[in-house]
């Protein structure tokens, strides 16, 4: 089946945040979801469920840890094809979101007053998750190379720690910089933790976004040590577009570890949506040629952003993304240096993530979500360039 990712459903009468959020004449390149229809065998599966009629309690409510589910059995099945990676289905935790897992592992692993260690810039969420745990955070500030790109400075990394540290919120592929990190960081990276006593909490929720030249290695697949100190999260919200389902799943090889995590749950988390899992399931088992039509149509997305703000947006900057469909664009040189967000925004009525919410470093810039149909972000761009030209 050919998809079109040129002509995508009006979302405005669909409850969507990202559409709803601002004016009508505001287009919105912001929250990451994409605009795109979700494959038909995700349709087809959720509109059988539906006429089916009955809306009782899922499985995923009891789990039966010798009964794994058969989603459970997909994402380890993804997982060795994709990746290499070899987990059981017994492994794997189905949670909500990705959001709701860093939050948990922080209350299940941070210890009481301990600290939590991330990585800005960041997705906003890795920010707040130590404190909602009542935790302190560390943080170890990527760095920028002289061609943009983002780097781990190691030995800031080791000289961060601290005796209470606990865990390690890390992000691959990065949101906001769409950096894919290599084996020999993420070897360096596990060798220090694994040295310091330190989990690994892994959101690897762009692990099937990644373009042609990279590749993404899960951090616990290294080998079993680490995958004993690792807790992996990952879904197919991002990867098919299915994020308003609520569909998630940690991976936890150590069984201790695994306990500690469901114990977090009790009380404060529900089980997986019915149709969440309804629409995983499809996703996993018959997506695959949707994933690759659309992962086309994302490289093309990206390359004519980055030219258009190479050739175009005067003062504005960006590093060619490894993976995601998220642009993070340096403004600090152009005419809205300070306010980049709002004068797109109020000026040229494109909606864009602020970078001062994804922490230290993120001043200057934007983040630009490039899940939309070629004409939607060519008018952005326009718009964009009107801004920086008024100014």
């Amino acid at each position: 089946m050919i998809y079109d990712f040129d002509h995508c459903p009006n979302r405005r009468a669909s409850d969507s945040i990202k559409w709803n959020a601002y004016d009508e004449d505001v287009l919105p390149l912001w929250v990451a979801d994409m605009d795109f229809v979700s494959p038909e065998a995700v349709q087809r599966a959720l509109q059988e469920r539906v006429a089916h009629g009955v809306f009782g309690y899922p499985a995923s409510v009891f789990p039966l840890p010798h009964k794994p589910l058969p989603l459970m059995e997909l994402i380890a099945a993804w997982a060795a094809s994709h990746y290499g990676w070899h987990v059981r289905p017994d492994e794997i935790v189905l949670i909500p979101g990705v959001v709701t897992g860093l939050n948990l592992a922080c209350h299940a692993f941070g210890g009481e007053n301990g600290s939590v260690i991330v990585q800005p810039p960041i997705y906003p969420p890795f920010l707040a998750a130590p404190h909602n745990a009542g935790l302190t955070r560390l943080d170890n500030c990527l760095t920028r190379s002289p061609d943009g790109a983002y780097e781990i400075d190691f030995d800031a990394f080791e000289a961060n720690l601290r005796p209470d540290t606990r865990l390690f919120l890390f992000c691959n592929p990065h949101n906001p910089s769409g950096r894919v990190f290599r084996l020999p960081e993420l070897s360096r990276l596990a060798e220090i933790c694994l040295r310091h006593h330190i989990l690994i909490c892994s959101d690897e929720i762009h692990c099937d976004l990644v373009f042609a030249g990279h590749r993404h290695i899960p951090i616990a697949s290294l080998d079993a040590e680490i995958a004993q100190r690792s807790v992996t999260l990952l879904a197919p919200s991002k990867t098919f577009n299915i994020a308003g389902l609520e569909c998630s799943a940690a991976i936890i090889p150590n069984a201790e570890l695994r306990q500690q995590y469901t114990h977090a749950h009790k009380g404060l988390v529900g089980w997986v949506n019915l149709m969440g899992m309804t629409a995983a399931e499809a996703a996993y088992r018959a997506g695959q040629e949707w994933l690759e039509q659309v992962l086309r149509y994302l490289q093309a997305n990206r390359d004519f952003l980055y030219e258009y703000v190479t050739a175009e947006l005067p003062g504005v900057t960006m590093t060619l993304p490894e993976g995601t469909y998220l642009a993070w664009l340096d403004c600090r040189a152009s005419r809205v240096a300070a306010h980049p967000q709002a004068a797109f925004l109020e000026q040229g009525r494109v909606a864009l993530n602020d970078g001062n919410n994804f922490g230290p470093g993120g001043q200057g810039f934007v983040r630009l979500n490039f899940g939309c149909p070629r004409a939607t972000l060519v008018e952005a761009l326009r718009r964009m360039k009107a801004v920086l030209s008024a100014a």
